[in-house]
């Protein structure tokens, strides 16, 4: 870095040249040095000659150079955001990502009970689950995974988003391997981003994904193997008529559908991400 005390503008712009290698590298400098600088991106624009004092300094040029390193920005600012919720992130669970907001809709758009139970298994930092909330404020929500750091986490952001939006959802937040602690109950909704990647796949060792637990990415079978488990065992939990909704790799769409014709769903259907890949299918229990 340039010696002595930089602009917020030379900041940005040292920054953005370091992290030339992100398709980010705009966003990820004006994140990082809004962390720093503990302000809003607008002060970015206003204050431009405004020069960071030394620690300022000193605490943007480390969250760079290990952001360079590949650190995930989520990981560096200690939180990222969903569903317009603000959720606490670590390396305990994977980081929400925007593709998974399409299994919130999708959801929301089931024919549900007005006071519907729902689960969502595998909950990492709750984002799920906490959505849903917000938006069903008289759904019972129950949110399991079984990370003991995970579920530490979720309740942290249960307890955050609970206090600034005092109408949503009550959400419990329970540890346990997919079913096995679960007391056997009638949900309407069962809903999961479980493990789908395969284990050989390329990915796994690029971007984000080098940070990330591979017990909450990868599942035997080809990936599938998890899906399988929560089809199969979803059907001793489910109200009549109950729905399961799941987020899926971009390829397998069919896979999924067949698997719930086998354990006697009906209803399947599947909804693209974004990026207009194959990401979510569910189906009701006939």
């Amino acid at each position: 870095m340039t010696v002595g005390l930089l602009t917020i503008a030379d900041a940005l712009q040292w920054a953005r040249a370091e992290l030339s290698h992100s398709d980010s590298s705009e966003l990820d400098a004006q994140l990082l040095l809004m962390k720093v600088l503990d302000c809003a991106r607008s002060y970015l624009y206003t204050w431009p000659e405004q020069r960071l004092l030394e620690h300022q300094q000193q605490a943007f040029q480390e969250l760079v150079s290990a952001r360079k390193e590949g650190t995930p920005v989520a990981h560096l600012l200690g939180f990222r955001e969903f569903w317009s919720l603000e959720l606490e992130v670590n390396g305990s669970t994977l980081i929400p990502r925007p593709d998974t907001e399409v299994l919130v809709e999708h959801c929301l758009q089931l024919a549900l009970p007005a006071n519907a139970d729902v689960l969502e298994l595998g909950t990492g930092t709750g984002a799920i689950a906490l959505a849903l909330a917000v938006e069903r404020p008289n759904w019972q929500i129950t949110a399991a995974d079984i990370a003991t750091d995970a579920v530490a986490l979720a309740r942290r952001n249960v307890e955050r988003v609970q206090a600034l939006h005092a109408s949503a959802a009550k959400v419990e937040v329970v540890q346990s391997d997919w079913f096995l602690n679960l007391t056997p109950a009638h949900y309407h909704l069962i809903v999961s981003n479980p493990p789908y990647i395969r284990a050989d796949d390329p990915h796994l060792s690029q971007g984000d994904l080098r940070f990330e637990p591979l017990r909450a990415l990868v599942a035997e079978n080809n990936g599938l193997a998890d899906i399988e488990h929560i089809i199969r065992q979803s059907r001793e939990f489910l109200a009549h008529k109950g729905w399961v909704a799941l987020e899926h790799g971009y390829d397998q769409a069919k896979e999924v559908q067949q698997l719930f014709r086998n354990y006697g769903y009906g209803r399947i259907q599947t909804r693209q991400d974004y990026g207009r890949l194959d990401r979510v299918t569910s189906a009701q229990l006939l």
